[in-house]
């Protein structure tokens, strides 16, 4: 499935509906995992060592690798350019390894234009770059909620935007994953690389959140 998007206006939202959660795996599906993953090694399909460094590997996988891209676009719009037009290249030049990922696509937010990240068929998401995804963004409440009523959704998220900037839905698939780059915040010229990326959580590379100063 290609990836596409949806644009959004002012959407009211004096109605019920679910409540994003942060709730993380039920028991019931760590046990299942365990058990699953014991039996691959007993029958010799994987090796207890190949599963180790995968979760090594996993694990190395952050949203300070994001935060880090994001501040170097920050201070940087030739490296800003190049992210926008090759997101995976441009990661590598800061020595993040995306070759073995699904395509990764820069999107910029801006004082009109506010993107948010979700997966409507299931939790597609730049693990390469952000690491594993917070649990919320693997609920059908979020998946749904999100194309349909998203300034309610940022709203849950303490993001309250002016009704003239388009908010923009965006779909990862199995082929292509979004990275937000957010809007740098004001009161923050002249702060180094380090102090910039420590100021952009997860959420705000989700659109999600922005970045405070």
């Amino acid at each position: 499935m290609s990836g596409h998007h949806h644009d959004h206006h002012h959407v009211g939202h004096d109605h019920d509906h679910a409540p994003i959660g942060g709730h993380e795996p039920r028991p019931e599906y760590r046990r299942l995992e365990r058990a699953v993953r014991e039996l691959l090694i007993a029958k010799g399909i994987i090796a207890a060592d190949e599963v180790r460094k995968q979760i090594e590997l996993m694990d190395s996988r952050n949203p300070g690798m994001g935060a880090k891209i994001v501040a170097r676009a920050w201070v940087d719009p030739a490296f800003k350019a190049r992210l926008l037009a090759d997101a995976r290249k441009a990661a590598g030049e800061l020595g993040i390894d995306t070759s073995n990922t699904a395509a990764v696509v820069a999107l910029e937010n801006t004082d009109r234009l506010h993107h948010v990240v979700v997966c409507t068929l299931c939790s597609c998401y730049p693990k390469a770059i952000l690491g594993i995804p917070p649990a919320w963004y693997k609920t059908s409440a979020y998946r749904a909620r999100a194309v349909i009523e998203p300034r309610a959704v940022l709203a849950e998220f303490g993001t309250v935007l002016p009704d003239d900037v388009e908010i923009r839905v965006v779909d990862s698939t199995a082929d292509l994953r979004y990275l937000v780059v957010p809007k740098r915040p004001a009161g923050t010229e002249g702060w180094p690389e380090e102090r910039l990326a420590a100021i952009v959580g997860r959420d705000s590379l989700i659109g999600t959140t922005v970045p405070v100063a």
